[in-house]
């Protein structure tokens, strides 16, 4: 009679490890599919996506290149938006320089603390 329950038993342990092998690789799958997702080969494809940022939960911007035609559009859930079509590349774009913003001198600052001013 014991040898039954012997037998019951190193099966049920040779059914959990079984399972908890298949359970390992089904987690060790989902792990290597997220690190590599980012790994494609760049596509030489009339329709690329140049760039993206999120914007929120579900919300995208992205900066896409359809032939000689830059885009950007904004994509939701169950909504894609064009948001401006550039008459130029933007990596194209010169844009003016913006001014340096000088910090105020010491002296100032301190006069303005001195004055119970707080400075900005």
């Amino acid at each position: 009679m014991t040898a039954p329950a012997v037998a019951t038993g190193a099966g049920m342990l040779q059914t959990a490890l079984s399972l908890l092998l298949v359970l390992a690789a089904i987690f060790a799958l989902a792990w290597l599919l997220r690190r590599v997702q980012g790994f494609r080969p760049p596509s030489s494809a009339a329709l690329s996506v140049r760039g993206g940022l999120q914007v929120g939960p579900k919300e995208r911007v992205l900066w896409l290149r359809a032939g000689n035609q830059d885009l950007l559009i904004g994509v939701a859930a169950g909504r894609v938006q064009t948001l401006h079509v550039f008459d130029q590349a933007p990596d194209e774009m010169v844009l003016p320089p913006l001014p340096a913003a000088t910090p105020p001198s010491f002296a100032d600052a301190l006069r303005k603390v001195m004055r119970g001013n707080k400075p900005q």
